[in-house]
């Protein structure tokens, strides 16, 4: 199937027959491509390809998106380039479901390599967004069901450690001359990315949130007697109570591609999206209902001062704070009355 897929931005290949109960988001990597990083070597585009099939009565819509995934945009000292990714992928996803009334609709993300911080880093922003004026930021967050993850690496250690993925990265993804040419890039980006190194760390506290799958390489990269694994099992697939995980018996540029619908990693990946495309929509339902019913209690508190306005937003902290409010408003009359 031919599909012309925007370098830029969102594009939807794939709209069920009737209206989709699921939005299914691809992520790519560092000099990753929204089409060819999920393309095999013999020409199959799985989202296309294999997953509308696989899905069976599954009403699934698969967008794809694609941004500057270069290194000078990762490399940014000041992880500029980062935050406008993420606040991009953010809007971007808002205004096209926005657009097509279904803001509330369940997404499942798909991330290879750097693409899965990108779409933490990108969950962040949105779960922070706390003003009412821009609310629908943060629907992203709420809608959120599942993260399947191929060979991101999420626990990375020390920064050494972290230095040295990024050089294994870079060596696997880049051609041989950028790297001759541009060694300062990589080091910019092995020393000086702060914003990348701490997302895993702001994360850790929102991984019970979602459903989360773990793909890791099992083969290495490069010549035959140097080949090495890019992001190795231990810091691809972190332990995380209730997180699935697999190997894929490919290196990382590969093992994103599947070819054909007998491969086994193929299998594993139809099982999990049809098992979430299943059980999304009754739990996101769920969790904007108790959003919604958030929403109102903050939106009924007093905007008093800027602790009043960051309240963290659980359910027993919302509602502690109500009743503060309430037994606060008490008190004042009662003070009132008695000096009558």
């Amino acid at each position: 199937m031919n599909i012309n897929v925007k370098r830029f931005g969102l594009t939807a290949i794939h709209n069920p027959p009737e209206t989709a109960t699921v939005d299914i988001v691809l992520v790519h990597g560092l000099s990753g491509h929204p089409k060819d990083t999920w393309t095999s070597d013999t020409g199959t585009f799985w989202p296309t390809d294999l997953l509308p099939h696989a899905l069976g009565q599954s009403r699934a819509r698969v967008l794809t998106y694609g941004y500057d995934a270069s290194v000078q945009a990762f490399a940014d000292g000041n992880g500029l380039g980062i935050h406008a990714i993420t606040k991009t992928l953010v809007s971007t996803l808002v205004a096209n479901r926005n657009f097509q009334g279904c803001s509330e609709r369940p997404i499942i993300f798909i991330c290879h390599s750097l693409g899965g911080l990108i779409v933490k880093r990108a969950l962040i922003y949105s779960h922070l967004v706390s003003s009412k004026g821009v609310e629908l930021l943060r629907s992203i967050f709420v809608s959120t069901y599942g993260l399947i993850f191929l060979g991101t690496p999420h626990d990375v250690g020390d920064r050494g450690q972290w230095s040295l993925i990024l050089q294994y990265l870079c060596e696997a993804v880049l051609p041989q001359q950028f790297l001759q040419y541009s060694p300062h890039l990589i080091k910019t980006l092995s020393d000086n990315n702060g914003t990348i190194r701490n997302t895993n760390r702001l994360f850790v506290d929102l991984w019970n949130r979602f459903h989360v799958f773990f793909f890791y390489e099992t083969k290495g990269i490069g010549l035959e007697e140097y080949k090495c694994v890019v992001v190795n099992e231990h810091n691809a697939a972190p332990i995380v109570e209730g997180a699935e995980r697999a190997g894929i018996a490919a290196d990382h540029v590969h093992m994103c591609k599947f070819d054909h619908a007998s491969a086994l990693s193929w299998k594993i990946m139809a099982e999990i999206l049809s098992r979430y495309c299943t059980e999304a929509p009754r739990i996101i339902d769920a969790q904007w209902l108790e959003e919604k019913r958030e929403r109102d209690i903050l939106h009924r508190l007093p905007k008093t001062s800027p602790m009043d306005r960051n309240l963290e937003r659980s359910p027993i902290s919302l509602f502690q704070a109500y009743q503060k409010n309430l037994c606060g408003m008490y008190n004042k009359s009662q003070s009132h009355n008695h000096f009558l």
